[in-house]
């Protein structure tokens, strides 16, 4: 595998997102349901590019969309966990997150014939049970945290985190982080959303974010001699025509700087396969 790999993700929550903050009134469902439009589209790029990436569906959108997900499944792309609907698990009980999780995971089983190797929290937040559940639910990895951003860590559990006290880290996990960055997210950047909290503008220039966004696998390519840089995209926000053709750039312009695109679960595995050699030559 090479030394500069690219995650491309997409978050193909669809309808789901706009459901889980109560927002079911046709125009926000209409937005979610660009999200087939925007689908369909990033599969012809990837087919274009020979890409293959990772794709954390809810199982809503697995149910709801089954002919498109096996569009997914049959290109060759991962179907990662992302929840069954697109709540957070830190608003949720420890059974009803057991459940959600369960639940999705045999939709994913049917889908593809095994259950997820990733799970990426809804909004990027986990509950204090969330990474035991997932060790106890045979997940490999995770990518919804941020304590790096080239190179996959394992999760600690059981850390107590008090205002007034030095932090408790706890111990390591044989979970692995794939970790995220919301400056490498599409929503931040282009999605315009209000909220009773207040407005998120989104709608910035492609060209900018594009920009950022190659700056950041450059530095890992002149850095590190090994890394990973994960993007996150969502259908329903990267499908726009303009944004599309920012996607199809930063592709081409990452292949001219010679990154390899790969899933998430081969990274995972391939920096497994790094640690145990590692190991065996230090013992």
């Amino acid at each position: 595998m090479s030394t500069s790999i690219v995650c491309l993700s997409f978050d193909f929550d669809a309808i789901s997102l706009w459901i889980a903050r109560g927002a079911t009134s046709p125009t926000p469902i209409s937005r979610g349901e660009f999200g087939v439009v925007g689908t369909r589209r990033i599969l012809r790029l990837l087919e274009r590019y020979d890409v293959k990436a990772t794709w954390f569906i809810p199982g809503h959108t697995l149910e709801t969309y089954p002919d498109l997900c096996r569009e997914i499944r049959d290109a060759g792309h991962e179907i990662g966990h992302h929840g069954w609907s697109h709540v957070s698990p830190v608003n949720m009980s420890l059974e009803e997150e057991r459940a959600s999780l369960i639940r999705a995971n045999e939709t994913i089983r049917n889908l593809t014939g095994a259950y997820a190797a990733g799970y990426r929290s809804p909004a990027w937040d986990l509950s204090a049970n969330s990474v035991d559940l997932l060790i106890e639910q045979g997940f490999k990895y995770d990518s919804s945290m941020m304590a790096d951003d080239y190179t996959p860590y394992f999760v600690r559990h059981r850390d107590v985190i008090e205002a007034d006290q030095p932090a408790r880290f706890g111990p390591a996990t044989s979970l692995v982080e794939m970790p995220v960055s919301w400056s490498l997210d599409d929503f931040p950047h282009f999605e315009f959303t209000r909220t009773p909290a207040g407005i998120l503008p989104g709608l910035m220039n492609a060209n900018g974010v594009l920009e950022n966004w190659m700056e950041d696998f450059l530095y890992m390519k002149e850095n590190l001699d090994w890394g990973a840089v994960t993007y996150t995209f969502h259908p329903q926000v990267i499908g726009r025509g303009h944004r599309m053709r920012m996607l199809e750039r930063l592709i081409i312009r990452l292949l001219e700087e010679g990154a390899q695109f790969e899933r998430m679960a081969d990274v995972v595995a391939e920096h497994t396969r790094r640690l145990d050699q590692l190991n065996s030559q230090t013992a």
